[in-house]
C-alpha cells in the first residue's frame, strides 16, 4: 500500500487535502498527517488516518514522521521569514526517508514574482531540484478566503479596502487547491512539472466588493488606497505590523498581474471548473 504523507494537516489547506484524499477513494489507512500539537490532531485520528507529531523546526521529528512514506505532500509552511530552513528541513527528511514523490504549494510564478512572500517559495523549490527527489510544483494563486474571511466587517462598514486598482486576482478556494494538491500527489505523471494554479474568472476587489453587495443584499464598494494607507488601516484593524505590510505590498503586486493566472492548469487537475466568485462568496455568508 502506498503511504502519503500530508504537511500542515491542521492547517486549512492541508485539512481540506486530507479531506479530498478520503473522498477519492484513498484508503485511511495509507494516508498520514504531520500535525504540532497531537491534541488539535484528534479530529483527524477519528478519521482512521495516522497521526504523527512533528515540526518543519525538528529534523528529528520529521525523521519518524517520514519513515515510510512514499509521497509526501509538503504545504509550505506559514511562518514567514523562517520558512527557508524549516523547508530544507522537511526536504532534507524527504531525503533521508527515500520518499519517491513531492507535490510542494508554491506561489504563481515563484521565480519571477515581485511578491515578498516568493523568495522563500524561490529557495524551496531550488532546493527540491537540488534534492533529486521527482515532485511537482502547485504554484496558487490567492485564496478567495484572503477577502471572504473579512465579509462581516466589510458588510459592517459597507466597504472593501485594498490597494490593488483594476487588478485582476485569480483567487480560488480553499477547497479547489486543496484538491488539486490531492490529485497531484496521487498521480504518476506530473514529476518535472510547475503548475500555475488560479480560478477560471480572474476578478478585481471592485467587482468582489459587488458580487458581496449582490449576495448579501447590502451596499459595498471597493475604497481603492495607497500602500502605505493600506497597511496603516490593516493595523488599525489589528494585524500585526510586518504582516499588514506583505499584505498591502500583495495588494500591489495584484494591481500589476502577480496573481493573475490563465493557464487553465487548476481546473485541469480538478477535472472541472472552479468554483466561481459567486458561489465561493454566497457560501462564506451561509
Amino acid at each position: 500500500m502506498t503511504s502519503i504523507l500530508v504537511t500542515g494537516a491542521t492547517g486549512h489547506l492541508g485539512r481540506l487535502a486530507v479531506d479530498a484524499l478520503l473522498a477519492r477513494g484513498v484508503d485511511p489507512a495509507a494516508v498520514s498527517v504531520l500535525v504540532r500539537d497531537a491534541e488539535r490532531g484528534r479530529d483527524l485520528a477519528d478519521l482512521g488516518v495516522d497521526v504523527r507529531v512533528g515540526s518543519y523546526d525538528d529534523p528529528d521529528s520529521l525523521d519518524v514522521a517520514l519513515k515510510g512514506v512514499d509521497r509526501l505532500l509538503f504545504v509550505s509552511g506559514s511562518e514567514v521569514g523562517r520558512r527557508v530552513e524549516q523547508h530544507r528541513n522537511v526536504i532534507d527528511a524527504a531525503v533521508r526517508a527515500g520518499v519517491r514523490f513531492v507535490a510542494y504549494t508554491s506561489i504563481t510564478r515563484a521565480d519571477s514574482s515581485p511578491l515578498g512572500l516568493a523568495p522563500e517559495h524561490v529557495a524551496t523549490e531550488q532546493a527540491l531540484a537540488a534534492s533529486g527527489v521527482p515532485h511537482v510544483l502547485l504554484r496558487n494563486s490567492w485564496y478567495v478566503e484572503n477577502y471572504t474571511a473579512q465579509a462581516a466587517q466589510q458588510l459592517e462598514h459597507g466597504v472593501v479596502l485594498g490597494a490593488a486598482g483594476e487588478g485582476r486576482v485569480s483567487a480560488a478556494t480553499r477547497a479547489d487547491y486543496a484538491e488539486a494538491a490531492a490529485v497531484a500527489v496521487l498521480s504518476d505523471d506530473l514529476a518535472g512539472q510547475v503548475l500555475e494554479l488560479g480560478a477560471d474568472e480572474a476578478f478585481t476587489l471592485g467587482e468582489y466588493a459587488a458580487t458581496l453587495s449582490e449576495a448579501a443584499g447590502a451596499p459595498v464598494a471597493y475604497r481603492d488606497l495607497s500602500v502605505e494607507d493600506y497597511a496603516a488601516a490593516l493595523v488599525a484593524a489589528g494585524l500585526p505590523e510586518g504582516y499588514a505590510q506583505v499584505l498591502a505590498e500583495s495588494d500591489a503586486g495584484l494591481r500589476d498581474g502577480a496573481l493573475l493566472v490563465e493557464t487553465g492548469d487548476l481546473s485541469r487537475l480538478l477535472g472541472r471548473p472552479t468554483t466561481s466568485l459567486d458561489e465561493a462568496v454566497r457560501s462564506a455568508l451561509r
